[in-house]
C-alpha cells in the first residue's frame, strides 16, 4: 500500500510538473471559414439532398453576395444592378463603354464604322455610278463616313 501511495504521489507530481492539468482546455475561437460554416448550417436548416448541397455550395463560396436584410441598397448599388443588367450578352471593351456610359449617366458615344462597314456603305450608295464619276464619290465617301 506503501509502494501504490508512492507511486500516485509521485504521478501527481510530475503531472504537475509537466503541465498536464485534468481540467478540460477552453475551446479555440472559431476562424472565418467556420463561422461562415456554422451561418450556413442554420440557414440551411429543412433543405435536403441535393437542394441543401447546392444552397451549402452558393453559400459558402466567396461568389454569394451578401446582402443585409437590415440596410437597403444604395442609389449607386441600384444603378450598378440595372447597368449590369442591361450589359448581359456584352463583352470586352463593349461592355466597359457600355458601363461607364451607363454608370456616369452620359450618353454612348456612337461607334466608329470599320473600313469594311464603310466601303460597304458607300459601294452601296454608289449603285449606278461609273467610271471617274464612281471613283471621286467613292474617294469623298469614304474619307467622310
Amino acid at each position: 500500500m506503501k509502494n501504490s501511495l508512492t507511486a500516485s504521489l509521485a504521478f501527481a507530481l510530475s503531472a504537475v510538473a509537466f503541465g498536464v492539468h485534468a481540467a478540460p482546455a477552453e475551446p479555440a475561437a472559431k476562424t472565418a471559414q467556420q463561422s461562415k460554416m456554422s451561418t450556413c448550417n442554420a440557414d440551411a436548416a429543412g433543405k435536403k439532398g441535393d437542394e441543401r448541397k447546392a444552397f451549402m455550395k452558393t453559400c459558402l463560396s466567396a461568389k454569394a453576395p451578401v446582402v443585409s436584410v437590415d440596410k437597403p441598397m444604395t442609389a449607386q448599388q441600384e444603378k450598378m444592378k440595372t447597368c449590369n443588367t442591361d450589359a448581359a450578352g456584352k463583352k470586352g471593351d463593349d461592355r466597359k463603354a457600355f458601363m461607364k456610359s451607363c454608370l456616369s449617366d452620359q450618353p454612348m458615344a456612337p461607334v466608329a464604322m470599320t473600313q469594311q462597314q464603310k466601303m460597304k456603305a458607300c459601294n452601296t450608295d454608289a449603285t449606278g455610278k461609273k467610271g471617274d464619276e464612281r471613283k471621286a464619290f467613292m474617294k469623298t465617301c469614304l474619307s467622310t463616313k
